[in-house]
């Protein structure tokens, strides 16, 4: 999943055949894995083994095409001579959830989304290695982590303060950035103004989930244009559950009501919402399943893949 833009879109491809596919909240989506899930491989490459990974895999790529993937990436630090302009951003995923960043300054906020960061500021613009600096500075002065596991993000998720105190946490941590200047600080790295943005609208995240309910459930997924009109109401429903992995045969299908970095949001028939991480379901042969009713004459449910706790850590009674 990507988010180029201020809506997600999941990128679909079978041998060379390539598209892409606009998410809109409110609307349905539902698919079923067939047969073995397969490593993706790397930089566009096919794998040439064509192992099999497993269902838990988030990378879903076999040992050799991670390494490679990962040798041609900045967060490998095998592009010192990148002569792109970055940026510095101070991200906040929820109380005590902060993190210091970088990210090409062409790719605007795509980062940010990619990642679930409920808000974030700019720090700072410069040349590579001047932005790579300062993070390290940051990271060690400031004791915060170079990332958080996602798990972690989606326990907190559905229980955020409000926009004053969002925006209070990120004016702190960069008030606490900006002190370091002249302190380790490259003088290369020009800082930018404090300018909060908060993304739990983009994501979803203040809608109830029957908020713009699909009046057409038999579409799974909207191609082209953007997300519906938004009639916002605060008090969504906090996701409890989280798929594990996919699995043969396997369905997930209901209405996307949220998203956030890699994950969607679905409300599901017994009135629940479910997460689906999907980097789960790279490698999957899927096949649509376009409607729930479809889904639950199948197999007694709208979701039927092992599910966990979020938070808690445990399977909730194998498949559902």
């Amino acid at each position: 999943m990507r988010w180029p833009r201020e809506v997600p879109e999941l990128g679909w491809s079978r041998g060379g055949d390539r598209r892409v596919s606009v998410l809109a909240y409110g609307v349905g989506l539902g698919f079923r894995a067939v047969g073995e899930r397969h490593c993706v491989g790397a930089r566009g490459n096919v794998c040439p083994l064509g192992a099999v990974v497993p269902g838990r895999s988030t990378g879903g790529r076999c040992a050799e095409c991670a390494r490679l993937d990962r040798a041609h990436s900045v967060a490998a630090d095998t592009m010192a001579d990148d002569p792109r302009t970055y940026r510095v951003y101070l991200a906040w995923f929820g109380p005590g959830m902060v993190k210091v960043g970088i990210t090409g300054e062409e790719r605007g906020a795509a980062r940010l989304r990619e990642q679930g960061a409920v808000a974030f500021s700019w720090l700072g613009r410069g040349p590579l290695m001047a932005a790579r600096r300062t993070e390290e500075v940051l990271r060690a002065a400031l004791g915060v982590p170079d990332r958080i596991p996602y798990a972690k993000k989606r326990a907190v998720r559905g229980q955020l303060p409000g926009p004053e105190e969002r925006a209070g946490a990120v004016a702190e941590l960069y008030a606490r950035a900006a002190a370091l200047e002249g302190r380790g600080w490259p003088e290369s790295l020009e800082r930018l103004p404090l300018e909060v943005v908060d993304q739990v609208g983009v994501f979803g995240l203040d809608r109830a989930p029957d908020a713009d309910a699909d009046p057409a459930p038999g579409r799974s997924v909207r191609e082209g244009g953007t997300a519906p009109g938004r009639s916002v109401r605060e008090g969504g429903t906090a996701p409890v559950r989280a798929v594990q992995e996919l699995v043969d045969g396997g369905v997930v299908a209901g209405r996307l009501v949220a998203a956030a970095g890699p994950d969607l949001h679905l409300a599901v028939a017994d009135g629940s919402v479910v997460v689906l991480d999907t980097r789960l379901i790279t490698g999957w042969d899927l096949t649509s399943v376009t409607r729930a009713a479809e889904a639950t004459e199948a197999t007694g449910s709208d979701v039927h893949v092992p599910l966990i706790d979020i938070g808690g850590g445990g399977v909730q009674g194998g498949l559902f």
